[in-house]
């Protein structure tokens, strides 16, 4: 049987094209209203971790570890999140700063270590390929 090639053009590309290093900041126009406390989350696939987990026979130190560990099936509400922040107390935006849950600013970044993971990977990059690639 012979195999013929469907949209060869997609597959002729230049593979030297460069995507842009040019980088636009969002920029965020908060809204009027402040949400309410509760529509920045959903937490419903928690909640049923956790009465799975309590109504296990499994040790209580067991439980205690699951129920931390079923935490990160809440959903975050970003846009919510973001008018939030946009009427929180100085306090309130600077805690959400240090957990990452908005945008904050580059030296923010570095100093919550939120920019490590990045210098890794470029690392690692430059490790397997070398520092003449740009």
């Amino acid at each position: 049987m012979k195999q013929q090639v469907l949209f060869k053009e997609r597959f002729t590309k230049k593979l030297d094209d460069k995507y842009t290093s040019k980088i636009k900041t969002p920029i965020y126009e908060p809204k009027n209203a402040k949400p309410r406390i509760l529509e920045l989350i959903d937490p419903t696939r928690t909640r049923e971790l956790i009465h799975n987990i309590e109504k296990s026979n499994v040790t209580d130190r067991e439980k205690a570890f699951l129920i931390e560990a079923a935490r990160r099936h809440n959903i975050f509400n970003y846009s919510k999140i973001a008018d939030y922040y946009s009427h929180a107390t100085k306090e309130m935006q600077e805690l959400m700063e240090q957990s990452a849950l908005v945008i904050i600013d580059f030296n923010k970044a570095i100093e919550y270590g939120y920019v490590k993971l990045a210098e890794d990977i470029g690392d690692a990059y430059l490790t397997d390929y070398g520092h003449d690639e740009q």
